[in-house]
């Protein structure tokens, strides 16, 4: 019987391999582009940066030192210089395909960086299986720009899974709204109409302003932003903007909100500011053919008639006035039920005269309290 040659006897004591199996390897050599590994064999694995991952930027001496050990997988037992090639990312990817399928058979929610934003979507990678979210799916509202998104850690499930194809779709669209279903349920159940809660400015249009309240959007329509007169909504308020809002009105799934809180009312303690008889000073607010309508204070305004403004025969207001001009009057009708005042700046012309019946008499005639829905409803006519 012959003796076996050392290298043979070598060659026996160590294990012998095939391309596909896992094994384990020690690190013994790093360099930037590639790993050197003791996996129990005649000859050392060579570990490639491209066959670690997908990410070309990796430096290999960042990412592992000599002593660690790794599991790899065997991708060529002899290169044709006698080296085993190994790979990290294909043993990952096998286990991460493994992942994401127990993901989409169990519903599960998954979390993961975005490391790609394409115009139609964003890539992120589960364990070096790189997962599709359609544009569609980011987000329950459509988003132009989904650059934002980069580097970011999101949630979403795997909604497509299909191996043969390499066709992984994750859906994050789901998730926000299923959580915004729940918010809005949580929120109906805690307001109620007269309540006031805080909000923030989602969106301001011409006739008013969206309010998140947490779980739905609350309209503050431009006629309830002020107990004055508002312009318009962009000029007051900004997307982003934090208020503190009256709950109006609860209509189904419609929330109706307020600024016009009641202990900033106006006309609270307007009896005694306008009663008939007290001069005022005020601003044109505007002006139409019948009179001008005088802005007293936000929130309240008053009728002063053409035939209040001048002793001497006007034709129209703003043939002596103008919007924005200040001018003193005194009240000489004040109806709080409707809300309307009458004033007149030609009371506050008219001559001395004796205090007797007749002078009071003609005065009177002279300053009459205007009737201001007959005076519009005639004009409409």
């Amino acid at each position: 019987m012959s003796e076996l040659t050392f290298e043979q006897m070598l060659d026996a004591s160590l294990k012998t391999i095939h391309a596909g199996e896992v094994v384990e390897g020690t690190v013994i050599d790093v360099k930037p582009e590639e790993v050197v590994l003791n996996i129990g064999y005649k000859s050392d694995g060579v570990l490639v940066k491209s066959e670690y991952s997908n990410d070309s930027s990796i430096d290999m001496t960042k990412v592992v030192k000599p002593g660690d050990t790794m599991e790899v997988k065997i991708l060529k037992v002899n290169d044709g210089e006698g080296q085993v090639l190994l790979t990290y990312k294909r043993l990952a990817a096998d286990r991460g395909n493994k992942r994401i399928e127990e993901a989409y058979n169990n519903h599960e929610v998954l979390k993961a960086k975005v490391v790609q934003v394409l115009d139609g979507g964003l890539i992120v990678v589960v364990e070096e299986m790189r997962i599709f979210i359609p544009a569609s799916l980011v987000s329950d509202t459509y988003e132009k720009d989904l650059t934002k998104y980069a580097g970011q850690e999101i949630e979403f499930v795997i909604s497509e899974y299909n191996p043969k194809r390499r066709r992984y779709i994750g859906d994050r669209k789901q998730l926000i709204v299923a959580k915004k279903a729940e918010m809005q349920a949580a929120l109906f159940a805690r307001i109620h109409e007269g309540d006031v809660v805080e909000g923030v400015v989602k969106n301001v249009t011409d006739f008013g302003a969206f309010i998140d309240l947490g779980g739905a959007d609350g309209l503050l329509h431009i006629s309830e932003m002020s107990w004055g007169r508002i312009e318009h909504p962009r000029k007051v308020f900004k997307v982003g903007q934090q208020l503190k809002v009256l709950i109006k009105e609860i209509n189904g799934s419609k929330i109706a909100l307020s600024l016009k809180f009641e202990d900033q009312n106006p006309w609270r303690d307007a009896a005694q500011k306008y009663a008939i008889g007290n001069v005022v000073t005020g601003k044109v607010a505007r002006m139409t053919d019948f009179g001008a309508f005088i802005e007293l204070e936000p929130g309240i305004d008053a009728l002063l008639h053409v035939s209040q403004i001048a002793r001497e025969h006007v034709e129209k207001p703003s043939d002596v006035l103008k919007t924005g001009q200040e001018i003193t009057a005194k009240v000489v009708d004040f109806n709080e039920t409707d809300r309307k005042i009458s004033l007149s700046i030609k009371a506050l012309l008219m001559p001395e005269r004796r205090n007797n019946e007749n002078h009071s008499k003609q005065q009177d005639a002279e300053v009459v309290p205007v009737d201001i829905d007959a005076v519009i409803a005639q004009q409409e006519e």
